[in-house]
């Protein structure tokens, strides 16, 4: 009785921090942000490339078959017992944000390929390029298209998953026989999701960018290797950084791991599965904090994408 007025009282908790004042700044934002893809798309001459690669990410099968096998995934992922004494529903956050994240990097990965890597063998670039449209605008029209497609299956996953979670504490206490629980803490299990799928929008922003820039120099094999190695290597980067710590008399373990944490990204940023076991709600700062470092380096990226398109030879 008194774990269920505790957990009671996280649900209230949890549904007051997410319309607190930093909240709903973090919904502007998020508001602010589509806004500006919107205006991207119509009163710029990349966002016209834009438009044209998002319709091409979204008509090709593999948007449809990553989408239905995520939805099927996490509908068997809501069902299935963990056997984990009573923490299914926090299994189930951690198992559905992954699948939402690896579908988003599956996407942007592959369209990145076929669409920049193809057009550009293709002659196709040429032709874009003979237009009022520099390299530049290229570069940066695939990126906001591919994104916006990638978004819009993250979208897509996170409003079946956000329903899945709300109903699984629902489910779990039929299937045990239990009380069932109240509509507050149904809820407040789906809100503490939002923050984690904030975070994968951004992470998936990050590795699309990456995949973007190494799209125009390499093929599609290459580019989906390196994208999966930054992807690993990008998570283990604060251990690296704590065996540098305490490796410090040698200085090949120590310069590889600076280098590594300075040139790749910090993915690990981008989990909250320490939230979600402790069953609280992460802080606007630090989605805010995430989201500047996400710009920064998709920013970083799309330069060197630039830089490697710049002087490649499209005749």
């Amino acid at each position: 009785m008194d774990n269920m007025l505790l957990f009671g009282a996280e649900s209230n908790e949890i549904l007051a921090q997410i319309l607190s004042p930093g909240w709903i700044g973090v919904f502007a934002g998020v508001i602010a942000f589509a806004g500006a893809l919107l205006a991207f798309r119509l009163f710029s001459r990349a966002g016209v490339i834009a438009a044209a690669t998002t319709k091409e990410a979204i008509r090709q099968p593999l948007f449809l078959m990553i989408l239905i096998l995520s939805t099927l995934l996490l509908g068997v992922s809501t069902v299935i017992p963990y056997f984990s004494f009573g923490e299914d529903v926090k299994m189930l956050k951690d198992v559905g944000l992954v699948t939402i994240l690896v579908s988003s990097l599956l996407l942007a990965i592959w369209t990145a390929s076929t669409s920049v890597t193809d057009e550009i063998e293709g002659k196709t670039a040429m032709t874009l390029l003979s237009k009022p449209i520099n390299r530049l605008q290229f570069v940066l029209g695939k990126y906001v298209g591919i994104l916006q497609a990638v978004l819009l299956l993250i979208v897509i996953l996170s409003v079946i998953f956000l329903g899945l979670v709300t109903f699984k504490p629902i489910y779990d206490a039929a299937e045990s026989g239990g009380e069932k629980p109240e509509w507050v803490e149904c809820i407040s299990q789906a809100v503490q999701v939002i923050p984690g799928v904030l975070l994968v929008c951004m992470e998936a922003a990050i590795v699309t960018a990456i995949s973007v820039a190494i799209a125009t120099r390499l093929p599609m094999v290459v580019n989906m290797t390196a994208c999966f190695a930054i992807f690993i290597v990008g998570h283990l980067t604060p251990v690296l950084v704590l065996a540098e710590t305490s490796n410090r008399s040698i200085e090949v373990v120590q310069f590889v791991a600076q280098l590594i944490a300075t040139v790749l990204p910090v993915l690990e940023f981008f989990k909250i599965e320490a939230a979600i076991a402790r069953n609280v709600l992460v802080p606007p700062d630090y989605i805010g904090w995430s989201a500047v470092y996400c710009l920064a380096y998709v920013g970083a990226a799309i330069l060197f994408g630039f830089i490697l398109f710049e002087d490649r030879d499209l005749a």
